[in-house]
């Protein structure tokens, strides 16, 4: 496309993803958080919980002074705790549940724009229980962001049966929960990713077409899943054109034809489209946002 890419999104970075050792909320998340803001190839990042408040407020005020969006990623919150927002123990759903409503608060102490979650593992034999569960979770979720100011909530759509083995999920099922809960919630909908696509095994034109009324914000990477013994197998964000990865500018330029066409990508709404890489082994953090950006930059020129 002629146009730049900046004219129909906002292009952001995992922060927690892209230098993984902040996602417990503590590590250098100054000195890595402060790459990102002085990079103004990105319009937007997205921040985890930080543990320290010290660093909470000196984060602020870069994010303050640099002129960036932000999104809050929880699911650190959920992943790195092993809490299940749908648990079948409603003890266990309930700790997932306050964990979750103090992400919120910080999201809004940070000036976050929006506020991403995963739904849990499930037991086969139990799936519609683990749904009306998360159903609950959602409604919570939703109800408690409102009530502190305007937040958009959207849950991530993640592999059901590979890695993350999460409850949403195929295409079928996030329609139906999407539908349910943006009944009642104008502040809900689905975040996307190209690198959960292969592993839920559809292609961007299956996965994003029934749930295209309903997305709202969406994420570019890579993933190794045809083989359990390559490096990086799974849910595990690396690079693209990693050695036996599904992803690279062949299949980003595809994800953002059909983002375009669906009209997510648009003049009108420029929503945060977000790189999700991470290192693998001893890469250079740097190195593989650099090699995210190159991508894009080949992948925006044939959209």
């Amino acid at each position: 496309m002629n146009e730049s890419m900046r004219a129909y999104m906002r292009v952001g970075l995992i922060h927690f993803m892209a230098y993984p050792n902040v996602i417990k909320g503590e590590g250098p998340i100054e000195e890595t958080f402060r790459k990102i803001a002085v990079d103004d190839y990105f319009d937007a990042v997205e921040i985890t919980w930080i543990k320290d408040p010290a660093v909470r407020r000196n984060v602020r005020k870069m994010i303050d002074t640099s002129h960036i969006d932000v999104a809050y990623g929880a699911q650190p919150r959920l992943l790195t705790t092993g809490m299940n927002i749908n648990d079948l123990d409603e003890t266990g759903r309930q700790q997932a549940l306050a964990n979750l409503k103090a992400g919120i608060d910080e999201a809004y102490e940070m000036g976050a724009k929006g506020f991403a979650f995963l739904s849990g593992k499930y037991p086969e034999d139990r799936l519609e229980d683990a749904y009306r569960a998360l159903v609950a979770s959602t409604r919570e979720l939703c109800a408690y962001a409102k009530s502190k100011g305007d937040l958009k909530v959207a849950l991530e759509v993640f592999d059901f049966d590979v890695d993350k083995k999460s409850l949403i999920g195929p295409a079928a099922l996030a329609r139906r929960y999407a539908e349910e809960i943006c009944a009642e919630f104008d502040n809900f909908g689905l975040m996307v990713d190209l690198s959960h696509i292969p592993l839920l095994h559809e292609t961007p034109f299956e996965s994003l077409i029934p749930i295209k009324d309903f997305i709202i914000h969406a994420h570019m990477g890579n993933c190794v899943v045809r083989d359990p013994s390559w490096p990086a197998y799974g849910d595990a964000h690396p690079r693209f054109g990693f050695p036996g990865g599904e992803n690279d500018v062949d299949q980003l330029v595809e994800y953002l034809r059909v983002l375009l066409a669906i009209g997510f990508l648009s003049k009108e709404k420029r929503p945060i489209v977000s790189f999700e890489v991470k290192p693998v082994g001893d890469e250079d953090p740097d190195l593989v946002v650099a090699n995210a950006k190159r991508v894009l930059n080949l992948a925006w020129q044939r959209v």
